[in-house]
């Protein structure tokens, strides 16, 4: 009995999946679908029933891998911040040993401003639409932009001598802010076409200009 295969466990293929395979399947397919919608007509506009038509997959099927509307919701910007995080993690990995600080901050962000910009939808369900649907949606907002305060913090300690009396939690939580309303009005500018070269030098500029501010020696303006 210890030798029971993986396939068994798995029960039967069908087109080649077992039945793990087929649930993680549909759960892609309804992540996919609810993606679309939540950016086309809004999270408020979006039926369950309508998430499992454009996704191919039952209503029965759907509360099998969730609970409601919001939880699928959840697991789409748990997902979302999970790629961004791993697309910064991936561009950290480069960092040459003698890289200028300047340099570092400009290849994050700009692997951060072309993740939001070059799909919009990104930035519509990461932003736009998670704004006042529940009390664990804001939680969940919160925690993904504490992931990039956290990154933001590590990086500026790093950089920072030895007993720095420096905030750097409140700092970075307020950058952070100030990084995602700079993309938001970039998204949203419609009067003045900018590129996202423009974006990223924005916020090159912005977050370089903080961290300067908080490495001053005490007592320089």
């Amino acid at each position: 009995m210890g030798g029971m295969t993986a396939s068994a466990r798995g029960g039967r293929k069908i087109r080649g999946l077992d039945a793990d395979q087929r649930r993680a399947q549909r759960r892609d397919q309804l992540l996919a679908a609810a993606f679309e919608l939540f950016a086309q007509v809004g999270y408020v506009n979006t039926s369950i029933e309508q998430i499992c038509q454009t996704a191919y997959v039952g209503n029965k099927a759907f509360y099998e891998l969730f609970d409601s509307k919001e939880d699928c919701y959840l697991a789409l910007m748990r997902e979302t911040a999970a790629r961004i995080e791993g697309l910064v993690e991936e561009e950290l990995a480069h960092t040459a040993p003698d890289e200028e600080e300047s340099e570092t901050v400009r290849r994050v962000l700009a692997v951060m401003a072309h993740a939001f910009v070059d799909d919009a939808r990104v930035a519509v369900v990461a932003f736009r639409e998670c704004t006042g649907i529940s009390p664990r949606v804001e939680a969940q907002r919160r925690e993904n932009r504490g992931w990039a305060a956290n990154f933001l913090e590590t990086f500026w300690r790093s950089k920072a001598p030895a007993g720095a009396a420096v905030d750097f939690r409140t700092m970075a939580v307020a950058t952070v802010g100030g990084v995602f309303e700079l993309i938001v009005d970039f998204l949203e500018a419609s009067d003045t076409p900018r590129s996202i070269d423009d974006l990223i030098r924005d916020l090159t500029s912005f977050v370089l200009a903080v961290g300067n501010g908080i490495h001053l020696p005490a007592g320089m303006d």
